[in-house]
């Protein structure tokens, strides 16, 4: 029986005038709501009702106590009334952290229509290219890719994306398409500059994988950097579909190596910091998100 509920419990009996009422008030049984007096009792070691046969009145104790009883009461009875107005009501700020590549080739493109339908609400993005949990300082939303860390936080798969290796045509009629995965060791490969599954260029071969160490000319922290240097027709480079699927649309890219892909799939996760009492701010961004890819797909 926690605290609130006897202090609510001696204002119920103090409004009923005996037990009994406050029990059939609040659809409780008689017992419960002297257990809960008692236990208050107990808890403030003094006699809040002088308990008569047929009358019920409150000590001088109880008098004393029932303006502090009262003023907590009605303080989380508003309290509770402006936490179900709430949900209605989405403003404030929205932090999100997430990849450069993610923040600027899918946030970006649909940020408009989400701020427009949120007019009370303004967003502020902070990139990294890996996951870092931030939600201790300020932030409200974490988008990452790939494996996570164990953690108490809450992650939500909102989509999946596949790596593709990929160069521009102008490399290509350069120095040639490579027709097997080893063919990679002799061509200008570019990569990330941080230890990750990323860096690794796995092919299937009929059954069996075949990681090529492929020998980076240069290496960079920020993937876009890859996708300008490949654009720029200086070599390949491996980056995820939502990074560069506009680009492979429109041919700015081709992907290689076709028939030893490995056909993955990497989970896209949406990152809160807890499973209940989820911020009307975060609701309303996860819900937009998710009904975005699931009409849409990735941004191209």
């Amino acid at each position: 029986m926690d605290s609130y509920t006897q202090l609510l419990a001696f204002v119920w009996v103090i409004e009923s005038g005996n037990f009994s009422a406050a029990a059939r008030a609040h659809d409780l049984s008689p017992s419960t709501i002297s257990k809960l007096i008692t236990a208050l009792e107990r808890r403030l070691a003094v006699r809040l009702f002088v308990r008569g046969a047929q009358t019920l009145t409150l000590t001088e104790e109880g008098v004393a106590f029932e303006g502090s009883a009262r003023a907590v009461t009605e303080a989380m009875a508003a309290a509770d009334s402006l936490a179900e107005a709430l949900p209605q009501r989405v403003s404030g700020v929205l932090r999100i952290h997430t990849m450069t590549t993610f923040a600027k080739h899918q946030i970006l493109p649909w940020l408009p229509e989400f701020l427009v339908a949120n007019p009370d609400l303004a967003v502020e993005i902070e990139v990294g290219a890996q996951f870092v949990d931030r939600f201790d300082q300020g932030v409200d939303v974490a988008i990452h890719s790939g494996i996570l860390p164990d953690s108490s936080r809450v992650a939500r798969r909102i989509g999946e994306s596949e790596w593709l290796v990929c160069a521009s045509p102008a490399y290509l009629l350069k120095y040639g398409e490579p027709k097997t995965p080893e063919d990679l060791l002799q061509h200008r490969c570019f990569n990330f500059s941080f230890a990750s599954p990323w860096n690794s260029w796995s092919f299937r071969r009929a059954d069996e994988i075949v990681t090529v160490p492929v020998q980076c000319r240069a290496s960079f922290t920020q993937g876009d950097l890859l996708r300008d240097l490949a654009l720029a027709g200086e070599g390949v480079v491996r980056l995820a579909d939502f990074h560069i699927g506009a680009d492979i649309a429109t041919g700015a890219l081709v992907p290689l190596l076709q028939a030893f892909r490995l056909k993955l799939r990497e989970p896209v996760y949406l990152i809160h910091a807890h499973r209940e009492h989820v911020s009307p701010k975060v609701r309303a961004f996860q819900m937009f998100i998710e009904a975005r890819i699931a009409r849409q797909g990735w941004a191209a």
